[in-house]
């Protein structure tokens, strides 16, 4: 055997070794521990009043944050690549500040803005608004956390497609949405689908900033993340691990689904 083929077997297996320390034996410890004493307790915890709450809290915040974010984050591409502007700089830097800044930090501002001292809590307050410890809170914080996404997968698309078809399409008589449905949304859907997928991954497992936001309060304002380390820190195994597995399973989910865009997009 050369020293090449050596060499990348030795890489091989260094990145699958460091994969599996990493990754998959704390999932397959995950899933042993959860149902070492059988499927009862952690089941009993799921379906617990609080555990549905949780679930369906965290399925909400999905269903509103992730459509949100697409549109937005298509937008927003169209307006970086399409539409360029001196202050495009300043708009791409914003799109940024979740990737650089603490989810904590996050859930922090939002708390100076619409907490008591906030600068916006008057007006909302006479307005019968609440936004902080409660659900609204939650969606801006996974708004806030999950904004990038879309938006740094469907760039790079618009740029590599060019402009020829839409210049063709407007040659042809067709408007600004006529060009945009026909044209550049089909042309940019993986790239959406894809960033549509990373933004159902970090919407689901988002802790730090709902941490802050939510007030954890168990039936009203507690996502599943939340859930697992309530039920951790009271010593309730069985319900933490039942709920992490539960999380394990949505996120495999995502993964399936990314892996079959990845492959539509190749083909």
């Amino acid at each position: 055997m050369s020293r090449a083929t050596q060499s990348r077997w030795g890489l091989r297996f260094l990145g699958l070794g460091y994969i599996a320390v990493l990754l998959i034996a704390p999932l397959i410890l995950l899933f042993y521990k959860t149902f070492e004493d059988g499927l009862a307790a952690p089941f009993e915890a799921i379906t617990s009043a609080d555990g549905l709450h949780a679930l369906k809290l965290t399925l909400l915040t999905v269903a509103i944050a992730v459509p949100l974010n697409t549109i937005f984050g298509v937008l927003c591409s169209l307006l970086l690549v399409r539409h360029k502007w001196k202050g495009n700089w300043l708009i791409d830097a914003a799109i940024n500040l979740p990737f650089a800044i603490s989810p904590v930090v996050i859930g922090l501002s939002l708390f100076l803005l619409y907490g008591r001292q906030g600068w916006l809590e008057p007006g909302l307050a006479e307005a019968g608004i609440k936004i902080l410890f409660s659900t609204p809170g939650i969606i801006l914080a996974c708004i806030f956390v999950s904004v990038p996404f879309v938006v740094r997968e469907t760039v790079p698309v618009l740029q590599e497609i060019g402009t020829e078809q839409e210049q063709a399409a407007e040659t042809l008589g067709a408007n600004a949405w006529q060009t945009f449905w026909r044209v550049t949304l089909p042309a940019i859907r993986w790239g959406v689908a894809y960033g549509v997928v990373l933004t159902t991954a970090r919407v689901l497992g988002e802790f730090g900033a709902v941490s802050v936001v939510s007030g954890n309060i168990s039936g009203e304002t507690q996502t599943l993340p939340l859930f697992v380390e309530k039920n951790y820190e009271n010593f309730n195994l069985p319900g933490a691990f039942g709920a992490a597995v539960l999380l394990a399973l949505l996120a495999l989910v995502v993964l399936m689904a990314m892996n079959l865009l990845k492959r539509k997009e190749a083909a």
